[in-house]
């Protein structure tokens, strides 16, 4: 059985960083690696003018996210999957990794210091929640 990581992106610099981390990571360990973007809105709008309406949802914003964000950790030893999971960071990180059975969530330490660190943050939730391992890649 080939390992799975997951990591989670969002479209920042830190989350890029987070994504190449997983990436070297998954080469190392010789494990495929799993972009996921959450998205909490199931809702889509209709933009633009006669016969040329182009529909934009959150879901496929969130796709487009994930694929961008693969695609620039993409290498010839390293298969990369691109996902957008309905919820909540935290939430679709656990559950994705849950459903395809990953070895471990990488996640950056973004909001990990000063007030974020006592609201929480995603890489805390899914620290507390997976059940799998989680690697917290320095991206400050």
């Amino acid at each position: 059985m080939t390992k799975l990581i997951v990591v989670g992106v969002d479209g920042t610099e830190t989350a890029q960083k987070a994504a190449a981390s997983a990436a070297a990571l998954a080469e190392a360990l010789g494990a495929d690696l799993h972009v996921v973007t959450a998205f909490t809105q199931e809702r889509a709008e209709v933009l633009g003018i006669g016969k040329d309406q182009p529909a934009f949802s959150d879901e496929k914003y969130a796709e487009s996210v994930a694929r961008e964000a693969a695609e620039a950790v993409r290498s010839e030893r390293l298969r990369v999957g691109h996902f957008a999971v309905h919820g909540s960071p935290a939430k679709a990180l656990v559950q994705h990794a849950e459903s395809h059975h990953a070895h471990m969530i990488v996640v950056g330490s973004r909001h990990m210091s000063g007030i974020g660190r006592v609201l929480g943050s995603v890489a805390n939730s899914v620290a507390h929640n997976a059940s799998c391992e989680v690697y917290i890649a320095k991206t400050d």
